[in-house]
């Protein structure tokens, strides 16, 4: 049996707390917040014995396989330095860092310790997104020449999360790092890319609107659209849409989980519905769910088994999320 903590308990760690519930092997033993009544409130709810007003107060008291960072993007290095430090492995949520040098000292301190670090990205195992990954590996659609992935909305994200306002960097870095991963996964590394952003919003700081064209490595054209700025005719928030153009045909991810593919034999339409828990929101099931696979598969890496989401493999998408920034300043297209 594997025991972690959970270091953060805000708006997502209720639903990160119950997803490694629907896991064997591992139990969460303690939380940790710095207002110690969110921490003893989220404990009551899910039986957990152990609860801590210090992170460095519980790494000193509880011997843990690992510990959950759900905290704001600006400590997460320091509480990943503290726990490879006491020699505890780590799984941080996205963003991984606020800077590029940020996520770098996060990878480095933790291979130097000998500690693991996983990125808790779970898009890429968002159920319709696995499905279109097998349908494109299968060669259905040829080799892939084109692709748009979509992820754009009028969602009041601000109601649940209010410090997304005050980001100096907001969309790239907050759905991004989700959509630039998911690029990374179904076609591979970026070669070069160009980005543009806008504020709409202008009671936010940060960009709200990201548009980034992507050469990819295997040829690919990958061009992916953020915004939180969109009034559309459906509202698709929280889905990522898709249309992959291939040699042979193409496939499109579409509204309510719907993928289409078409060859020269015609369309075939199927359905990939995300795994209902109990306790997730229906309306976010797609996000919700995924987030147990994630788990899992983080679960296999802490047991010296093959993971994807690894900090090694993460900061790739980090560096993706930064060179959007500098291009979309300087104007300039990056090589990468």
């Amino acid at each position: 049996m594997l025991k972690g903590a959970v270091i953060g308990t805000g708006f997502w760690s209720g639903f990160q707390i119950a997803a490694w519930k629907e896991l064997e092997g591992i139990e969460i033993s303690a939380l940790c917040n710095r207002t110690v009544s969110k921490a003893e409130s989220l404990a009551a709810k899910f039986g957990i014995a152990k609860v801590y007003g210090n992170a460095e107060e519980l790494l000193a008291n509880e011997a843990l396989d690992f510990v959950d960072i759900i905290t704001g993007v600006d400590t997460h290095a320091g509480f990943t330095e503290l726990a490879a430090k006491h020699n505890v492995n780590v799984i941080c949520q996205k963003p991984m860092a606020s800077t590029l040098e940020e996520a770098k000292k996060m990878v480095d301190i933790c291979k130097q310790l000998n500690v693991r670090l996983f990125i808790h990205e779970n898009f890429r195992w968002q159920a319709p997104i696995r499905a279109l990954k097998k349908c494109l590996d299968s060669g259905i659609i040829g080799k892939p020449f084109k692709a748009r992935v979509s992820f754009c909305s009028a969602f009041p994200v601000y109601q649940n999360q209010p410090f997304l306002k005050s980001l100096d960097h907001f969309i790239l870095t907050d759905i991004g790092s989700h959509i630039l991963d998911v690029c990374r996964y179904l076609f591979g590394e970026a070669k070069s890319l160009y980005c543009l952003t806008q504020r709409v919003n202008r009671s936010i700081n940060g960009e709200d609107v990201a548009n980034v064209l992507m050469q990819m490595k295997t040829g690919v054209h990958c061009y992916a659209e953020m915004s939180y700025a969109s009034l559309l005719e459906k509202e698709a928030f929280p889905q990522t849409l898709m249309l992959v153009e291939g040699e042979k045909g193409s496939v499109k991810l579409t509204h309510d989980f719907k993928i289409k593919t078409t060859t020269a034999r015609g369309t075939n339409p199927v359905v990939i519905q995300p795994k209902l828990y109990q306790w997730i929101d229906p309306a976010y099931a797609v996000a919700h769910s995924s987030i147990v696979d994630c788990c899992r598969d983080i679960l296999s890496g802490l047991k010296g088994e093959i993971a994807e989401t690894t900090g090694d493999d993460n900061f790739r998408t980090v560096q993706l999320v930064w060179a959007a920034y500098e291009s979309a300043q300087s104007g300039k297209t990056i090589i990468l």
